[in-house]
């Protein structure tokens, strides 16, 4: 796959992500969000599982069969997926499809920072400017605008920092073990299994609630889950970091978009600063860096011909 090709993969994986809030917030009026949660991640789980049982016997074949220690780690990307996944669903009670979708973004910039905090990754330091921006602009979309935060709001804000997490591990994750399928329906079954413990235990599910969310749960099950988390898996080992942050954070927009084309969800002029407080730091964080990278690279002196240097030297070279 080329660099170009991932990059129109991850565009993708965007828009089908920022469809999705419309169907989670519809889905939710007949059954509880642990138990949305649960069924759509066991769905994704199925959508990926001829694919894991393909490349698990070619890792077998390979000689490369997977360890009770990468099982471990596949079970604990599982739980930081069931981590965000619940408490954005959770907040989607009471926010909006735009407000959720642009407030999930924030762990763009709380990726870097916690590179540094986790394994001491100095960040370039427009990840601290684009933290405060973030902040700010959360803000004004979720606060100024309706002079109060409402809690579904600061529950898709608390979901941001395992949505980092989990975008730190898991590139790692996939790239050890060289089983991108695996990998991905694996933390997708673990997500499923335990979000619908908890439903067994704490939340009531009715088989007519069920059949009544069944395209919401369908969708996203099968498009935002199965396809498109496991297309994010597979792109980012092609793709380069700064590209796919990019390209990824296009998610608000798509969100904002179908709120208003299917929902009717409106922005005051607060708002739209908010949002753009927010797309342009997520946009700073990944931008900055590359610029000053691509000047300095410009701007330093080009060496000699080995021939000029050579003759300088007094000794001629063939």
């Amino acid at each position: 796959m080329t660099r170009i090709a991932a990059n129109l993969l991850l565009l993708l994986v965007a828009v089908i992500w920022g469809s999705a809030f419309v169907p989670q917030i519809h889905g939710m009026a007949d059954v509880g969000p642990m138990t949305f949660t649960g069924v759509r991640f066991v769905i994704g789980a199925l959508v990926v599982t001829p694919l894991m049982w393909l490349e698990w016997r070619a890792l077998a074949r390979s000689g490369r069969p997977l360890h009770a220690s990468d099982a471990l780690k596949i079970a604990g990307l599982g739980s930081l997926l069931l981590l965000g996944a619940a408490m954005q669903q959770i907040g989607l009670m009471t926010s909006t499809a735009t407000n959720a979708g642009f407030l999930t973004a924030l762990y763009v910039p709380l990726v870097p920072v916690l590179a540094w905090i986790l394994w001491r990754q100095l960040p370039h330091w427009s990840v601290w400017v684009g933290a405060l921006a973030c902040i700010a602009g959360a803000y004004l979309l979720s606060g100024a605008q309706r002079l109060a935060i409402v809690p579904g709001d600061l529950w898709v804000i608390g979901s941001a920092i395992p949505w980092a997490v989990h975008v730190l591990l898991v590139g790692r994750v996939a790239d050890r073990m060289a089983a991108p399928f695996l990998v991905a329906g694996g933390q997708f079954a673990v997500c499923g299994l335990l979000a619908l413990l908890w439903t067994a235990g704490f939340e009531p599910v009715s088989w007519s609630g069920l059949q009544a969310a069944a395209w919401p749960i369908a969708y996203t099950g099968v498009f935002s889950v199965g396809i498109a988390f496991t297309a994010q898996v597979v792109a980012q080992r092609y793709a380069h970091a700064a590209d796919a942050a990019i390209v990824l954070s296009s998610e608000t927009l798509f969100a904002a978009l179908f709120g208003f084309l299917l929902m009717g969800d409106r922005l005051t002029a607060t708002g739209v600063a908010g949002c753009s407080l927010i797309f342009a730091s997520m946009m700073g964080v990944q931008l900055l860096p590359m610029l000053q990278k691509n000047k300095r690279v410009h701007s330093a002196p080009h060496p000699a011909p080995r021939a000029l240097r050579a003759a300088g030297a007094g000794v001629e070279e063939h």
